[in-house]
């Protein structure tokens, strides 16, 4: 039976047992450690993309946590590993965007929070979004971003700032 490597699709080799007795395979190309079959759960290949969808569906930290059979802790760590892999969006010179702005809380009603997003006019894909308070600062960051690439318009919902 050939083992592919998780990590980089390399040959692996046998490299001794666990200390649950499970087989250990070490990778000849990039020398790190796996196994076949993994008792925790957070261990299995399409944990990410699970993670993406119940995130997707609006399912919170401790329910998706739950639902996965894993601690929160660790799914808190790959929400930020996956939100670090996500590629920011190419904007194109010279079109036309919409700019509008979500506010809702975390935890309690006295803790707002606001999300500023544009949106590329034809395509209705995202091409900016800034999180944080209410101020001038977190709607000139997406702004900025459609200063430089030359938006012929951009319209808003006659934001005061």
């Amino acid at each position: 039976m050939k083992i592919k490597c998780n990590f980089c699709n390399g040959k692996c080799i046998k490299n001794g047992f666990q200390s649950n007795g499970n087989q250990r395979y070490k990778c000849c190309v990039c020398q790190k450690r796996q196994q076949i079959y993994y008792n925790y759960n957070a261990y299995k290949r399409d944990i990410n993309q699970e993670i993406v969808l119940f995130t997707k569906e609006g399912l919170g930290i401790r329910s998706t946590a739950r639902i996965l059979k894993i601690s929160t802790t660790t799914l808190l760590k790959r929400i930020i590993l996956i939100a670090r892999n996500i590629v920011k969006p190419i904007i194109s010179r010279g079109k036309t965007y919409e700019v509008d702005e979500l506010c809702t809380y975390i935890r309690h009603k006295k803790n707002y929070i606001w999300l500023v997003y544009a949106l590329a006019k034809n395509s209705r894909s995202v091409v900016s979004f800034n999180v944080g308070k209410q101020t001038n600062k977190t709607l000139n960051r997406v702004l900025e971003t459609l200063k430089l690439s030359d938006a012929t318009k951009i319209f808003t919902d006659r934001l005061k700032n």
